[in-house]
């Protein structure tokens, strides 16, 4: 039932009604039992939509998809190594809302705003207020890329960027278009996962016409993130000729074994989406509870190219501060 109600509402709706209270949570999954034990964080608080929730397993605390989103108490404790700013993006931030880390790449913070709040987000002590390019910023972005001829990409990112509206979305998109030297427009986003109806009739045309190659890249770390109607959706971008790609976080003891990998390759596949990144944690202020080690990163790793062919094995990397690349992790330190 809850899926069906969900289901009516369009994505505006469904964002504006996300649960930000713990409690309701609790309610709607029957683990009021656990409300004793639960942090209320003061900052980057619980947000999660209720398409989403849908997904969640009633009575289990374990759940996959829970424990991505649930405040937990390991949160406060501070763990050496891990900082508020692990990829160093404040010293590379040249104009307000642009970060240029990759050589022919630059990625626009076009909003703070995410539809979900995943505890290990390592952006979650960024400062957007100050990195927000208002109206007036577009100029200098636009003559930034410019004069730099190397860029010929140009990342949507925040944040999420298609948490924004299809009207402010569509004046990026027109405005990076009429640059020449671009050829690509990309965007990193959990929206298609977390509410699929985001992926609107509109959307989809406006990018389809797009005279860039357009890329999704979403974030998906678990097979149970894509039932049928999440992946309805995205068969359509796909066959809107939309490129798209998944990076997934490893996350402990959430997909960290082989079969939960396995079985969200497969999964993405069967969506029309193909494996990209299985990215080692960053090194983020309070996510220390959600890191496996590099050796055991290895090690699943080696396990699934023995399971799965070579198109659905993500590249698996890490991204360290002031590296114009994302790094790929030795697995053969291993062998």
């Amino acid at each position: 039932m809850i899926n069906h109600l969900i289901l009516q509402k369009n994505w505006q709706t469904q964002l504006s009604e996300a649960i930000s209270s713990i409690d309701e949570l609790l309610v709607i999954l029957k683990l009021e039992s656990l409300r004793s034990q639960i942090y209320v964080p003061t900052h980057f608080e619980l947000r999660v939509p209720r398409a989403f929730v849908a997904k969640m397993q009633v009575g289990d605390t374990n759940d996959p998809l829970l424990r991505q989103v649930l405040p937990d108490q390991r949160e406060q404790i501070a763990v050496t190594g891990y900082v508020a700013d692990p990829l160093a993006e404040n010293s590379q931030n040249p104009l307000t809302g642009l970060l240029h880390k990759y050589q022919s790449r630059v990625l626009l913070t076009v909003t703070g705003a995410c539809a979900i709040h995943c505890r290990y987000c390592f952006r979650q002590h960024f400062d957007y207020q100050s990195n927000l390019p208002k109206a007036s910023a577009q100029d200098g972005i636009i003559r930034y890329i410019h004069e730099h001829p190397e860029i010929n990409e140009v990342i949507l990112s925040g944040g999420d960027p298609l948490s924004v509206s299809n009207r402010r979305l569509f004046g990026w998109l027109e405005r990076l278009e009429a640059i020449p030297q671009l050829t690509t427009i990309r965007l990193h986003t959990r929206l298609p996962v977390v509410i699929p109806e985001r992926l609107d009739a509109e959307l989809l045309e406006r990018l389809a016409s797009s005279r860039c190659q357009i890329v999704m890249v979403i974030h998906c770390n678990h097979a149970n993130e894509i039932d049928d109607t999440t992946a309805q959706h995205l068969q359509r971008a796909r066959a809107a000729g939309i490129t798209l790609l998944n990076q997934t976080v490893l996350l402990r003891d959430i997909n960290d074994d082989v079969e939960t990998q396995v079985a969200l390759s497969q999964r993405l596949f069967a969506a029309g989406v193909l494996p990209y990144y299985l990215h080692v944690l960053d090194k983020v202020a309070g996510g220390a509870h959600f890191d496996s080690s590099e050796n055991e990163a290895i090690a699943l790793y080696w396990t699934l190219l023995e399971r799965l062919p070579g198109y659905l094995v993500p590249k698996l990397v890490r991204e360290l501060p002031n590296r114009a690349f994302k790094v790929p992790v030795d697995i053969y330190k291993l062998r």
